[in-house]
């Protein structure tokens, strides 16, 4: 057998030690300060291997949200599996500015495009406990992630598999969001990082990245009702062409938003009255 200090001394070499740390937590399912109390303790043979199969898997650059099957975001720990993006904190902005637009209302009803692990529309229907909220995928396995996620962390939320709006059945919404495929084809980041691993059909549309936004934006006045608001991510070199396209759609009052790098990272507007 082999101590934790040991083990995670070697891990080092592989990968970063906060990296290592997180895995071995996951392994023993015990909290990363507990590591430093248990450093000499020795591991059965089987959580060993455990822990170096997910060495080098991580060392291979899968993600660690997959690794360990679960991010948090916005201060929840969401459930993640390879069908479904990886929750990132530049999109909490679309949860931020859905509050501010629709707090003072809390029977809003709200639609998130393209759910995926659930992890928006989940946070809205917890944080706005008395809005009606219906969550779209075209994914039946993305769909199963976020119904499950709603379970564990208690939401209510209308979970319907659906091409954007094709499946809806007629209604209203006061506000929409959508983190839409929005990454060109080509983009070298495609092949770097954590999107290697995650699925292609959530990152682009295999053009210049904006054939799902402007689907969603031409669609979605037919879909909201007066005064109500469309945010959707996009690309850091696509604001002006969303804005544009707002703007062709008769959306008014548009709104350009940075995320925390400082990044033109969500764009919006509002159906007139």
């Amino acid at each position: 057998m082999t101590a934790i200090a040991a083990l995670l001394s070697q891990a080092r070499a592989q990968i970063p030690a906060s990296e290592a740390r997180l895995l071995l937590s996951h392994v023993l399912g015990q909290p990363t300060a507990w590591l430093e109390a248990h450093r000499e303790e020795e591991l059965e043979p089987a959580a060993a291997a455990r822990f170096g199969a997910l060495i080098e898997r991580r060392a291979a650059g899968e993600p660690i949200a997959y690794l360990v099957g679960e991010r948090e975001f916005y201060g929840r720990s969401f459930l993640v599996t390879p069908d479904v993006l990886i929750p990132r904190p530049e999109t909490e902005l679309l949860v931020e500015l859905a509050l501010a637009k629709v707090g003072a209302h809390p029977t809003a009803s709200i639609l998130d495009l393209g759910t995926g692990s659930g992890c928006l529309a989940i946070t809205l229907a917890l944080e706005l406990p008395a809005a009606h909220v219906t969550a779209v995928d075209a994914s039946p396995a993305a769909l199963e992630v976020a119904r499950k996620n709603a379970r564990q962390l208690g939401a209510a939320v209308d979970f319907i598999e659906s091409d954007w709006f094709a499946a809806l059945p007629p209604q209203r919404f006061d506000l929409i969001v959508a983190n839409p495929p929005y990454v060109a084809a080509g983009d070298p980041h495609l092949t770097q990082g954590d999107l290697r691993f995650e699925p292609k059909v959530a990152l682009t549309d295999g053009a210049d990245g904006l054939t799902s936004i402007r689907r969603i934006i031409k669609a979605a006045p037919a879909w909201l009702a007066a005064g109500g608001w469309l945010f959707l991510e996009h690309g850091w070199d696509q604001a002006a062409a969303v804005e544009e396209c707002l703007a062709a759609a008769g959306f008014c009052a548009l709104e350009r938003h940075r995320d925390l790098a400082g990044i033109e990272r969500v764009g919006g507007g509002r159906i007139p009255d």
